[in-house]
């Protein structure tokens, strides 16, 4: 077996899963949306002097980056079912001994047993120490309710936010205005040292930069060299016109500050459209009932039909029957990528609830001069 191989002695002692609270057979988007939960719950921002709190947010960080990623998780997967077959379950008390002639479970295991670098796919590149990647900010949500004419237009819409954000004097970094922090000299960087176990090296978080990889000689004033602050902005959401009810808009960058001068996450802003009175939706068309009198009906007429944009004349053929619709091309809803949709106009023909004398002798005698009936397909008369 390579002496360079890395093994993470938390990979055979900590199980991730529950650590985030989620089954080993959860999907990457349950793991994310656990890790969301926990880490805004428990971020420092939101638990100030509450030291509990800070160790559970860096555990559960620690977590996420091991099986918030793919190919991490299934070496996680892996090396715990080998530790598991190959160790009697576990280490116990933190090292390969104790069982029975000092093998857990009185299982011998044999370094040539199991190849690590196949094990963990060049996980750790052979045993080579990596630079320490900042810590992505997590990711927001929130919602905003918009008329329908708005939705249409398209608009600007303020969202306030409250928590943690990225800190307007470092920008994020940590480091006080005109410093910059500093590779780690104790892990050159990668957030880890190499801890001789005898049968395995053994990778543990550096203890002078706690895993960041960075060292800030002069911190920020004002975030105290964390690169974030909690408190209320405003972001200007431009809402696409034409948008649809529940449409999900992302704000790349205006989420949580990332720590240790990661990316900040991303914010989703969801859309709500309230009812039109009088326009419904179709995909990119627009709906509109159009009432006629039964003569416009019977005998043709042209009528006027409202859309976004003024009223247009729709000609109503003689003999249209009630519920025929008509399509009137581009007054619909804005596409994406230009053009619009068509309104889709039905007619109603209106019955008269109450009639005038005249109008009652004139409906008889339509009725008297009417040869056939409209029932007659059903067999009746």
């Amino acid at each position: 077996m390579a002496a360079t191989d890395e093994i993470r002695r938390e990979w055979f002692e900590k199980d991730y899963y529950a650590v985030l609270g989620v089954p080993k057979n959860a999907t990457q988007a349950e793991i994310k949306k656990a890790y969301r939960k926990l880490a805004q719950q428990h971020h420092p921002d939101a638990n100030a002097g509450d030291p509990n709190a800070e160790e559970r947010f860096k555990e559960v960080s620690a977590a996420y980056d091991v099986i918030g990623d793919e190919d991490k998780r299934k070496a996680y997967d892996r090396a715990r079912e080998m530790g598991a077959a190959g160790f009697g379950g576990g280490f116990p008390n933190g090292s390969p001994g104790g069982g029975s002639g000092g093998y857990p479970g009185g299982v011998r295991f044999d370094a040539t047993d199991v190849n690590l670098e196949d094990l963990l796919g060049g996980m750790f590149g052979g045993g080579s120490r990596r630079r320490a990647r900042p810590s992505h900010g997590a990711d927001l949500e929130t919602e905003v309710t918009l008329s329908f004419d708005d939705a249409m237009a398209g608009v600007t819409v303020p969202v306030t936010l409250t928590g943690p954000a990225p800190c307007t004097t470092c920008h994020g970094s940590g480091a006080a205005p005109g410093t910059q922090p500093i590779v780690c000299p104790t892990c050159g960087g990668a957030g880890q040292i190499a801890v001789n176990q005898g049968l395995f090296s053994m990778a543990q978080t550096c203890p002078q930069c706690r895993g960041s990889g960075r060292l800030i000689e002069t911190p920020c004033p004002t975030c105290g060299g964390t690169g974030a602050t909690r408190r209320k902005r405003t972001i200007q959401v431009k809402v696409p016109a034409g948008v649809k009810d529940g449409a999900r808009i992302k704000l790349a960058g205006k989420g949580e500050s990332g720590a240790a001068g990661g990316r900040p996450g991303d914010l989703f802003v969801r859309v709500h459209v309230r009812p039109h009175e009088l326009f419904g939706r179709k995909g990119n068309d627009l709906t509109v009932e159009v009432p006629v009198s039964f003569p416009e009906a019977a005998l043709g007429a042209h009528v006027q039909v409202p859309t976004l944009h003024g009223p247009v004349t729709l000609k109503v053929p003689a003999g249209t029957p009630s519920g025929k619709t008509f399509r009137v091309r581009g007054k619909g809803a804005p596409k994406r990528g230009g053009g619009h949709g068509d309104l889709l106009a039905t007619v109603v023909v209106d019955v008269p609830r109450k009639l005038s004398k005249e109008q009652k002798k004139l409906v008889e005698q339509l009725g008297e001069a009417t040869e056939t009936s409209p029932r007659t397909g059903l067999g009746v008369s």
